[in-house]
């Protein structure tokens, strides 16, 4: 057995798609589900977090820093990993992700330009440094942003 073949034992998950409330005979009248008394029970229950009144733990851990909503994930490639293409070919993100070079494209790909590159090749990426362009025009290849 691995984790690709686990699932839940047999009866253990229910269904939450049931109208709550409704008589004794729909199996879950009378209380609904919440128990008898007490305060989850009430219909003014405290919100998810709220910790009776002691200082919650999202107030009690320090923030810092700020996290930019509108940051970009770009993935960097160096130029050495372009070698695995034949000579003449188009290089984009696609022929990338199918010859494993990367993964997971994020918002996008970056050509930097460190290591050996001996290929001419055009390439289309999302943004390319200043010293990788440098490399693939001087083969007389391509660098075109996309």
């Amino acid at each position: 057995m691995d984790l690709s073949n686990l699932h839940p034992a047999e009866g253990s998950k229910h269904s939450d798609s049931f109208r709550r409330g409704r008589g004794h005979g729909s199996g879950n009248g009378k209380t609904a589900g919440k128990g008898h008394k007490g305060q989850k029970a009430r219909s003014g229950a405290p919100r998810p977090g709220f910790e009776g009144g002691q200082m919650p733990l999202y107030r009690r851990i320090p923030k810092r820093g700020f996290t930019n909503r509108n940051t970009k994930e770009i993935v960097g490639i160096n130029v050495s990993a372009l070698e695995v293409f034949e000579s003449g070919s188009t290089v984009t993100v696609e022929t990338l992700m199918e010859k494993g070079i990367v993964k997971n494209p994020k918002d996008g790909v970056k050509i930097l330009g460190n290591g050996e590159f001996t290929k001419k090749l055009d390439v289309k990426a999302n943004a390319f440094s200043a010293s990788a362009k440098e490399k693939i025009e001087a083969l007389g290849g391509t660098a075109e942003v996309i």
